[in-house]
């Protein structure tokens, strides 16, 4: 039976159409109203369980009732049908409003809810910026993604039963003991006037410090991270003692901002604790009094008390959980700081599919300056154009803007003016998915998956077979170490788990997975930013062959500071200065005598090995090399 209603929703099967709203009542709405028909069915089963407990003391005090008018051995006789219905109410009634509410509350909204918040929280902010993520710890980000959807969820489950029993306890209670003499509804009043004076003076500043101990607890969340995703760093430089003071940082700041929480949830309660010994005692006497005087029977006595008792316990069971309530909206807050951003770089509306048909990249007076002063700009007015099929290698000083260019082709940045155009198409009109599915890169910094070695070659091609996946790894010169693989589960060859960021392996065997992986996407634009960088020269040896035939027919940009690994492009610009300083060929940019030959006299000890003639032969050639353009600026 609790599959069956398990069943009903499915956290995962909604795709969201927009962001979450950046308002906090804005942001709980963006969830709720998706879940509508549940927040009902919450509040039903409440209203009916806070009913059903109101009417214990009025039971008690209807027993009391009966058996002081009856005689013992008329009692089942004369009132057998009352007690009957009471039983029935207390032995089917409550465990089935219970067993409702129970359903409701535990086998759909927490596991359904809180996963689809996750889900959704996740396929929002994956879609975000790469800026988005450079500028943030992956563990707070993580952190608030996986911790708001329970916190949410706490939040409106506890509050909305908290509301119920208020208002059904607060309500019941005034009217029934005020319909059995009024002066008894007066302690009960004076309560409600106390209570509210109490939560008007606490609940504001229990948010303001739950919400600061969230983020204290983010922040220590992500430094804790951050030290174990750079762990090799850690121990390479011995350093674990700085990393604990960056922790224990972080972990007294949390401390401090937990102990003014408490602080006030241990104020709030004791003046509660005397607040509701205040509502028995009070109670108790009137009731006391007013039948001592003959104004009520004994069976409203035994009502009245119960119903105090009853009263008092709800709003400690409330005051507990108001703690519980504004720290979960505290971490809701906390988590709308990563949640609740709209996307820096959405695709416009109506953004085209970016359609490749022969591979022509353009650059067209492209200026960059990461939103700084223009004066500071990294590139300064890029145009030049790469034919289809054409293989162009980007070379310059560290610093120059090559990564800088490729990032704008990926659109991970937006020009600050210019355009690139593929085939025609400006690319800040198509979707960055199309364009990134046309263009397959090898970057220096090559970070794996943790998953199966299969997994991440597979990743270039989600459709591809095992058989594709072999010979992808083959041409990559990647197969022979991967079959030896064997991780810590046991898992062998292309099954093999690489670790976090393919810690498991050498910094060769990732580049040459990764470049597997890209052979598998058999993209028609291609982009080298070092690929090579990572490999010895035996290993860069055994895959040049490959990567060649990989280039064959692509338009390929190669970024390389080791200027060996280019030289055979069919052209080569040299970026200084976020201006193109030259181009041309190798041949004609050593003839040329300028800043490339520069670069490679620095990389060769001042011989160029082309032909074997001297770099002072080469200049000897003067700059009037026909095919090699320097620029004047």
């Amino acid at each position: 039976m609790l599959t069956w209603f398990e069943r009903l929703f499915e956290p995962t099967a909604r795709t969201p159409s927009e962001p979450p709203s950046q308002g906090l009542a804005a942001f709980y709405w963006h969830y709720l109203r998706q879940v509508r028909w549940l927040i009902v069915a919450l509040f039903a089963t409440g209203l009916a369980v806070a009913i059903l407990d109101v009417a214990i003391p009025v039971f008690i005090g209807r027993v009391v009732t009966l058996v002081s008018t009856h005689r013992p051995d008329r009692l089942f006789h004369e009132a057998g049908s009352q007690l009957l219905l009471m039983a029935l109410v207390f032995l089917v009634g409550r465990p089935v409003a219970l067993l409702a509410q129970n359903i409701v509350t535990n086998q759909i909204i927490h596991p359904g809810v809180t996963n689809m918040i996750r889900w959704q929280n996740h396929w929002h902010v994956v879609r975000q910026s790469w800026t988005f993520f450079q500028n943030d710890f992956a563990g707070r980000i993580a952190n608030r993604v996986i911790q708001t959807g329970p916190a949410l969820r706490d939040s409106v489950v506890a509050g909305t039963n908290a509301v119920w029993y208020l208002i059904v306890y607060g309500t019941s209670g005034v009217a029934l003991l005020a319909a059995m003499d009024w002066h008894l509804a007066i302690p009960i009043l004076c309560w409600f006037a106390a209570y509210a004076a109490l939560l008007r003076r606490f609940v504001p500043r229990l948010r303001d410090r739950s919400q600061a101990m969230s983020e204290a607890r983010s922040t220590l969340t992500g430094r804790v991270v951050d030290s174990y995703t750079n762990i090799l760093t850690v121990k390479l430089f011995a350093r674990a003692r700085d990393e604990d003071a960056f922790v224990r940082e972080a972990v007294d700041r949390h401390t401090a901002a937990f102990r003014n929480q408490t602080r006030i949830s241990t104020g709030f309660t004791m003046l509660l604790a005397l607040l509701n010994a205040a509502l028995v005692v009070g109670t108790g006497l009137s009731a006391v009094l007013l039948f001592r005087s003959g104004h009520i029977a004994v069976g409203a006595v035994a009502t009245a008390l119960p119903m105090a008792w009853q009263l008092a316990s709800m709003a400690g069971w409330v005051a507990q959980n108001v703690t519980s309530i504004f720290e979960n909206v505290g971490v809701v807050q906390d988590g709308m700081r990563s949640i609740a951003v709209p996307r820096q770089m959405p695709d416009p509306p109506g953004a085209r599919e970016l359609t490749v048909t022969a591979g022509e990249i353009r650059f067209e007076r492209l200026h960059f300056d990461y939103g700084r002063d223009r004066r500071a700009a990294v590139l300064r007015g890029i145009d030049f154009t790469i034919a289809p099929g054409e293989r162009v290698g980007v070379v310059g000083p560290s610093g120059a803007g090559k990564s800088t260019l490729v990032n704008l082709l990926l659109r991970f940045y937006e020009p600050a003016s210019g355009r690139i155009l593929i085939d025609g198409q400006d690319i800040a009109g198509v979707s960055q998915e199309s364009l990134r599915a046309q263009i397959a890169m090898v970057t220096q910094d090559t970070a794996l998956l943790h998953r199966s070695v299969a997994d991440n070659i597979r990743y270039g091609r989600p459709d591809a077979t095992q058989e594709m996946i072999e010979e992808a790894a083959r041409r990559a010169a990647a197969h022979d170490f991967i079959v030896g693989l064997e991780d810590w589960l046991g898992h062998r060859g292309y099954d093999a788990h690489v670790g976090e960021r393919g810690v498991k392996l050498s910094g060769g065997q990732r580049q040459r997975v990764a470049i597997a992986r890209v052979i598998l996407k058999n993209a028609p634009i291609l982009v080298l930013d070092e690929a090579t960088s990572a490999l010895d020269s035996e290993a860069e040896a055994a895959i040049q062959e490959q990567l060649d035939a990989l280039m064959s027919g692509r338009t390929v940009i190669a970024i390389a500071h080791r200027l060996s690994t280019i030289a055979r492009m069919d052209r080569l610009i040299v970026l200084d200065g976020g201006r193109i300083r030259e181009s041309g060929t190798h041949a004609e940019l050593l003839a040329a005598g300028g800043l490339y030959t520069q670069l490679w006299r620095r990389q060769s000890g001042g011989f160029v090995a082309d032909d074997g003639e001297s770099s002072a032969s080469r200049e000897s050639l003067a700059r009037s090399s026909p095919g090699v353009t320097t620029m004047p600026w």
